[in-house]
């Protein structure tokens, strides 16, 4: 059991790593893939650095600062988030299920829409981006999930509970991993239908009739936790109280995941928060 998982290893994480550690609570930092900030060639407006930094040398340093305070700082991919018959939340990823009393969601901001002609027009007339908010609605009907990763697959298992009959596009990418599940890897040309989505059109001039296409591609970032959670978002960002709190009890987030200024100042500031608002909702909880 963690006083906290931190989802996101950038200066939001991290930040709010520190302040759990010095309230001595038990922390967890999870995160997967390259950080929007290894790809910033020079920082020049951050403060303390008289002639900049590289993104990449103040995201180790940042990654090293926690570890130096014996905080736990896996590389793992995090596939789903639920609440337990206990009100903790158990943090799945591919080899472990982890525990917390709170959540930090400080992943970046993860675009959700591939840009793929006809995703966009049908969001919601058959598009979805969450397999156990809306798998209810497709109950024995024909379903794909568009992705590639360990994500697709897991969206693609929550699906299998409600219909047989789902399949995976991976719009000609190679799957990561193996499936059970029926997979088609052409390369997808456009999305179609009338008042809702009927079909898939590949570029080779074939199609693939369905009821239903659930994206997934790449990895899961907050944003697609806060749906499965039921996290108020606007737009892309997720919606937060002065103390980073959203509307879910115990769970928070901070940085680019909350919008407002993409600033690594601001980030680490309302890691800050987010980890001071956690530290009080546990001893209050306690």
């Amino acid at each position: 059991m963690f006083d906290s998982i931190i989802i996101g290893a950038g200066p939001a994480g991290i930040s709010a790593s520190l302040y759990l550690k010095r309230a001595n609570k038990n922390v967890l930092v999870l995160y997967y893939g390259l950080s929007e900030l290894e790809k910033a060639h020079q920082i020049d407006n951050y403060y303390g650095f008289e002639k900049g930094i590289t993104g990449k040398d103040l995201y180790l340093a940042g990654i090293n600062q926690a570890k130096n305070l014996e905080i736990p700082v896996k590389n793992e991919e995090v596939l789903n988030i639920v609440m337990n018959e206990n009100f903790y939340y158990n943090v799945v990823t591919e080899n472990e299920t982890y525990e917390a009393k709170t959540i930090i969601l400080a992943t970046g901001n993860k675009r959700l829409k591939p840009n793929i002609p006809g995703i966009k027009e049908y969001d919601g007339k058959g598009i979805s981006y969450c397999a156990i908010c809306d798998g209810f609605f497709y109950r024995k009907k024909k379903v794909a999930v568009l992705g590639n990763s360990r994500y697709a697959l897991e969206e693609a298992a929550e699906l299998s509970n409600v219909t047989s009959d789902v399949y995976i596009l991976t719009d000609g990418k190679e799957l990561e991993g193996e499936s059970s599940f029926t997979v088609i890897d052409k390369e997808i040309q456009a999305i179609t239908g009338e008042d809702r989505v009927r079909a898939v059109l590949f570029t080779d001039g074939t199609s693939f009739s369905l009821d239903g296409l659930f994206v997934a591609e790449g990895i899961a970032g907050g944003a697609n936790f806060a749906k499965k959670l039921g996290i108020y978002m606007e737009g892309d960002k997720i919606v937060a109280d002065d103390g980073m709190a959203t509307n879910v009890p115990g769970i928070y987030v901070c940085g680019n995941l909350a919008g407002g200024l993409l600033q690594v100042n601001k980030a680490v500031y309302e890691g800050a928060v987010a980890g001071l608002s956690a530290v009080k909702y546990i001893n209050e909880k306690r």
